[in-house]
């Protein structure tokens, strides 16, 4: 079983991914309190039962919420406030969230609140964690956030079920809140002053699908990458372009170490023709592969680094703080504002749609006999006319290219004021992360395309040079994983089966993991 402590300020994307990836066999797994938080998480309890006996005005405990901050609340209904919350927030629509993202969106949520800023109780915290450790899943629909207080309605529907109302899939099957929590041993609890508050007013949402999403991006643009390469081969490119000379002069850094991955993919293949006077160059799909999928590289660098930094935030309002005496504070802020992460998951789905453009112009390449000048036969299959081959994969690599432009429209650059004009900016960081997520599961399919033809053009590329010709170090990889998996079509055959083969190679993060051990790793 592997332990993860959280402590407010060390948590990874790595660390995400591991706990959102075991929502099938969630026993392999187990959360916890860092010892470190545990002390830290009391001291800001016990301020706000402070703040409380000494009757100070802090809003969401002796106030109502949003454009209700005015409303002074008594004592005796600080609990029924913080339970009318997550009841009139829980206003979420569509389709659940995946049990992966739930684990993670819950797991981002419990680092936020370790950091000892949010005033919940230890006990409160440790009931989040059971529900991960447990296997309990909140039913959490996928539409309702603004991503300004935060993910309000999503993070409502996730701690409904920790009050025993709600609904939660257990073991495969969904069932009312307490029912799950029953089946799973576990019991619901009663939400004191802050609490409510602090467990749905932040950015867990979108940082848990802008983790997943950032970390699929990065295996992504090496699959890429792949896919360019044996697309080169297979159309009987040159390798110049990626000279290490050419990249230094221009020194994007993964511009560079796009270069330098393609070099080791294509190292020692005979399929690659030396300087021709006829053919000087290639096109700008196979030339500029470094240019373009580097710079999509520093894009998703950027994202990691932005998800990283909201990992481990305190972003939930009002937020504690001890002066060097040990008074405490409680100071309204906009921790919970999504912008940063809005804007970062724009620029990701932008950059990620680049890469489907350019493999499906790779793709088409493949496929146009007047394109690739002769090298291949039209659309890659023997009796053209009768055979139509790849034809129409293109299409579908097409209408998904077509697609990800409408999707790569940024969500962060439109705004509704909501709250009596009270919560006047909202980031809708939350539509943000999931187009970026939608975008990427587009180009999976768009890779695994360009992968499949480009295995079919590298075939006849065989007979053309005899049949004895060497492909790359790495590209030779990725070739037989591809042939173990799909046949070189002779004739017209249904090719569905053929395109889901490929693509869960490449999302399940098998090709990238044969090819970097194939030639020492990648960069």
């Amino acid at each position: 079983m592997k332990t993860i402590g959280l402590d407010g300020g060390s948590l990874t994307i790595e660390d995400v991914v591991t706990v959102a990836k075991s929502w099938e066999a969630p026993e392999g797994i187990h959360v916890k309190i860092a010892t470190e938080a545990r002390e830290k998480i009391e001291r800001a309890r016990r301020a706000v039962e402070e703040f409380i006996e000494r009757g100070e005005i802090v809003y969401g405990v002796t106030t109502g919420f949003g454009a209700f901050k005015d409303k002074i609340i008594s004592p005796s209904q600080m609990e029924e406030l913080q339970r009318n919350m997550l009841m009139s927030h829980a206003v979420g629509v569509g389709d659940p969230f995946d049990g992966a993202t739930v684990r993670a969106l819950m797991l981002i949520r419990a680092n936020t609140l370790a950091k000892g800023h949010s005033g919940i109780r230890l006990e409160t915290l440790e009931a989040l964690l059971a529900l991960i450790n447990g296997g309990v899943h909140p039913v959490i629909p996928a539409k309702g956030s603004l991503g300004a207080s935060g993910d309000l309605a999503p993070l409502a529907h996730m701690s409904l079920v920790l009050i025993g109302e709600g609904e939660a899939f257990y073991q495969g099957e969904r069932l009312p809140g307490a029912e799950a929590l029953r089946r799973a041993g576990l019991a619901p609890i009663e939400l004191r002053a802050k609490e409510g508050l602090a467990l749905t007013n932040g950015t867990a949402v979108m940082a848990a699908i802008g983790a997943l999403t950032t970390w699929g991006a990065e295996c992504l643009s090496r699959v890429a990458d792949i896919a360019g390469a044996l697309s080169l081969e297979a159309l009987h490119g040159m390798r110049c372009a990626f000279d290490e000379r050419i990249q230094a002069v221009r020194p994007h850094r993964h511009q560079i170490d796009c270069a330098a991955y393609l070099r080791h993919l294509i190292e020692d293949s005979e399929y690659l023709r030396s300087d021709d006077s006829l053919h000087v160059q290639d096109a700008y799909t196979l030339r500029c592969i470094p240019q373009v999928h580097g710079a999509v590289r520093d894009t998703i660098s950027h994202a990691r680094q932005v998800i990283e930094t909201e990992l481990n935030s305190a972003t939930d309002n009002p937020l504690i703080f001890f002066e060097d005496d040990g008074r405490a504070t409680c100071l309204s802020g906009g921790n919970f504002h999504g912008e940063p992460v809005a804007l970062a998951m724009d620029y990701l789905a932008i950059a990620l749609a680049e890469l489907g453009n350019i493999s499906e112009r790779r793709l088409t390449r493949l496929l146009d006999e007047t394109s690739n000048q002769g090298t291949l036969p039209a659309f890659l299959i023997k009796r053209g006319g009768l055979n139509s081959g790849f034809m129409l994969v293109q299409y579908t690599a097409a209408a998904l290219a077509s697609e990800n432009k409408v999707l790569a429209h940024p969500a962060s650059v439109d705004t509704i004021p909501a709250s009596a004009n009270i919560e006047d900016h909202a980031s809708m960081g939350c539509i943000s992360a999931r187009k970026a997520r939608e975008v990427l599961e587009n180009i999976e399919s768009i890779l695994a395309i360009e992968l499949f033809a480009a295995a079919q053009g590298i075939d006849f590329r065989q007979e053309m040079q005899g049949g004895d010709s060497r492909l790359g170090r790495g590209t030779a990889v990725a070739y037989e994983l591809i042939r173990q998996r799909v046949p070189f079509l002779e004739q017209d055959a249904t090719m569905y089966p053929y395109i889901e083969a490929v693509r869960e190679l490449v999302r399940s993060g098998e090709l990238v993991q044969a090819v970097d051990g194939a030639i020492g790793g990648g960069l």
